[in-house]
């Protein structure tokens, strides 16, 4: 595993880039290991995923030859090592379903990440952090100190050189220059199957239109409330006796699920951005 990376790339779409890309690997002493791709024909992009082995070049020589083979084909391009698990901090308020399991799968060794803090606008799961030996941090938002607050957590971030937030059912909305900071870094679990539901209390939403499915959304945070690129989603089945506490209830697993899925995957490095759009390469 020391010597296994994920080499993930777009660029524009032409003939020969799977070969060239196989090629230079071989060259190099590289054996792959996993690769898929993609050919979005609406954008003309093409997207891919590598992994691979390699024992004679560094992870920094590695990256200086990619970043000189990568430049005629304009390709966004990133290595990672395979090794390193994901530094990540997650944000919660006062429903700690998700940021339970979360923390349950990872001890379980079952996410890729290293869990470096807690943020919470509230101290309802200090004990839950304090269990599993993570920073908690408390730090209380209202409308008057929002910039304040924000700057604390962008402190902690940086401080743990977050390669990944995640916000586990944290009910507040981030200023639009937090979420240009965190951009392609952040997920969020909203409990609804967006685009329907979109903001504040989508489950009354939802009883009050008698839908027969409620879902959840994980997807990227951006400066646009719930429209973010979509990671993951999934639904439960519920009927006309179901109140609204049936419906919270109930979707607190998909919610919890769905999440997981999505921060396993961006975890693994199989999430691409394509616009508005993902690739996820499972």
């Amino acid at each position: 595993m020391e010597n296994t990376y994920v080499l993930t790339l777009s660029c524009p779409d032409r003939p020969g880039i799977v070969h060239a890309v196989s090629g230079f690997l071989f060259e190099r002493g590289g054996n792959i290991e996993e690769a898929a791709q993609y050919n979005d024909h609406a954008t003309g992009l093409f997207f891919m995923r590598v992994q691979f082995a390699c024992t004679q070049l560094s992870q920094a020589e590695l990256l200086e030859q990619l970043t000189a083979f990568a430049a005629p084909f304009q390709m966004q391009m990133g290595l990672h090592p395979l090794a390193q698990p994901m530094r990540t901090v997650i944000f919660v308020s006062k429903e700690g379903h998700c940021l339970n399991d979360l923390l349950f799968r990872w001890k379980s060794g079952l996410l890729p990440l290293d869990i470096r803090a807690i943020v919470s606008n509230h101290r309802d799961f200090y004990q839950l952090a304090a269990s599993y030996n993570v920073p908690f941090h408390h730090i209380p938002v209202t409308a008057a100190t929002k910039p304040q607050a924000e700057a604390k957590q962008l402190e902690i971030i940086r401080g743990e050189g977050a390669e990944l937030v995640v916000l586990a059912r944290y009910m507040q909305v981030l200023s639009n220059d937090l979420c240009r900071e965190l951009a392609g870094r952040a997920i969020n679990i909203h409990h609804s199957f967006l685009p329907s539901f979109k903001g504040a209390k989508p489950y009354y939403q939802a009883h009050d239109r008698g839908v027969k499915l409620i879902g959840a959304t994980a997807h990227y945070v951006t400066a646009d409330l719930d429209e973010g690129p979509i990671i993951e989603q999934d639904v439960a089945r519920v009927d006309h006796t179901d109140t609204v506490e049936d419906l919270t209830a109930l979707g607190r697993d998909t919610e919890s699920q769905v999440l997981a899925r999505a921060v396993k995957w961006h975890g693994e490095h199989r999430v691409l951005l394509n616009g508005h759009k993902t690739v996820v390469f499972k």
